[in-house]
């Protein structure tokens, strides 16, 4: 990879991890529209660490109150509060996710990285979001959520595996559709990310290397610095999506990815560029 390539992606990977766009469907996008080549999966995997960083930083005091709780809840069952069990929520919803990028490691590396399929999840999925935005009550915060909730946000995020769903698109989704806050389920939703990015960047970084199937290697300094760019553009990020999210709609970003996804339909249609 060329050192334009890891920045420009770095900074797309920052700006496009906690808005419902797809981080990994951008990524692709702007890899074969502007460098001719896909990065690959790995890559992708690896500079999302950055991003996950952010959101430790970003969260930490929340995440320090939750641990605290979680283990003092643990030995002590009066000391049971809603962050005990929102500990307990995080990592059941985390399951669904892991059992799922287990068992499709190949096909999510190299199967589904493929842009018409990309631009479909940007468009379909645009109508999912645009749906729980009109029918989502938005009464629940986060200290109302239970088991149910992490059930059904983590299986949900699991579609994410899906280059152009968008993990904070699908969780917050499905989020407003079992009638939560549409801040605190973006809230949850960076929470759940947590563990599976983390999870998923560590073992993916042997293959960003010397990728075993589709994708390109880079060097150790490479995957460093472009990290680095996507911690501080994620962290902005966070800070400017929650901000945004009090007082405005996520329809903004249904006719985004609607244009996007629609604009990537027509340069694969007439031959512009390559599917894969």
């Amino acid at each position: 990879m060329s050192w334009l390539q890891v920045v420009v992606l770095s900074i797309v990977q920052g700006l496009t991890e906690f808005l419902p766009v797809s981080s990994s469907g951008h990524l692709a996008i702007v890899s074969t529209v502007f460098f001719d080549r896909d990065a690959g999966a790995s890559f992708t995997a690896v500079i999302q660490i950055g991003t996950e960083l952010a959101v430790l930083i970003y969260f930490a005091k929340d995440i320090g109150r939750i641990l605290a709780a979680w283990f003092g809840g643990l030995r002590d069952a009066t000391r049971r509060t809603p962050d005990y069990w929102l500990g307990w929520w995080v990592i059941i919803g985390t399951i669904p996710i892991g059992i799922a990028g287990l068992a499709f490691k190949q096909v999510i590396r190299d199967d589904i990285r493929n842009l018409w399929i990309i631009a479909t999840a940007l468009i379909v999925f645009s109508f999912v979001i645009a749906l729980a935005e009109y029918i989502g009550k938005q009464t629940r915060p986060i200290e109302a959520f239970t088991w149910k909730d992490s059930l059904v946000i983590g299986g949900s995020q699991a579609l994410a595996l899906i280059p152009g769903v968008s993990r904070s698109g699908v969780t917050i989704s499905a989020g407003l559709f079992m009638g939560q806050k549409r801040e605190a389920a973006a809230r949850f939703g960076f929470l759940l990310a947590i563990p599976a990015v983390l999870g998923s960047g560590l073992y993916s970084l042997p293959d960003a290397f010397h990728p075993e199937g589709a994708g390109q290697s880079a060097t150790g300094l490479q995957l460093l610095i472009g990290t680095v760019i996507a911690f501080v553009v994620g962290y902005a990020a966070i800070a400017w999506f929650l901000k945004f999210l009090v007082s405005h709609s996520m329809y903004w970003f249904v006719g985004y990815r609607l244009i996007v996804g629609t604009a990537v339909l027509i340069l694969l249609a007439t031959g512009t560029i390559a599917a894969s």
